[in-house]
C-alpha cells in the first residue's frame, strides 16, 4: 500500500490518482499519521444507474406526450362568468 502526504496529494492530484487500483489503495497522511484511504469505486456504477435499480429514481419517458393546445372544458364570456360568480355567491 502505497503512502502519500497531503501536500503531496494536494500538489500531483492527478498523479496519484493515476496511482490508486483495486488491488493497491493509496493512503494519504497529515503530519504523519494516517488519515484517507484512496480507493476505486467498486462496479463503476453510475449515481443515475444506482438509484434507478433502488427505485428512487425513474428516467424520463424517451416518447412524452405533448401538452394540449388548450386545456378542455366550457368556454365562458365575460357575462356568463360574472352570472356564475353571482349565482354561487347568492347575488342572485
Amino acid at each position: 500500500m502505497r503512502t502519500v502526504t497531503k501536500r503531496e496529494l494536494n500538489q500531483q492530484t492527478a498523479a496519484v490518482l493515476d496511482q490508486v487500483t483495486d488491488d493497491d489503495p493509496i493512503v494519504v497522511t497529515e503530519r504523519g499519521k494516517p488519515r484517507w484511504r484512496l480507493t476505486t469505486v467498486a462496479g463503476g456504477e453510475s449515481t443515475l444507474a444506482r438509484l434507478e435499480r433502488e427505485g428512487r429514481y425513474t428516467p424520463p419517458s424517451s416518447d412524452p406526450t405533448p401538452w394540449p393546445e388548450s386545456p378542455g372544458g366550457p368556454h365562458y364570456t365575460d357575462a356568463e362568468a360574472d352570472a356564475l360568480i353571482d349565482e354561487m355567491r347568492g347575488d342572485h
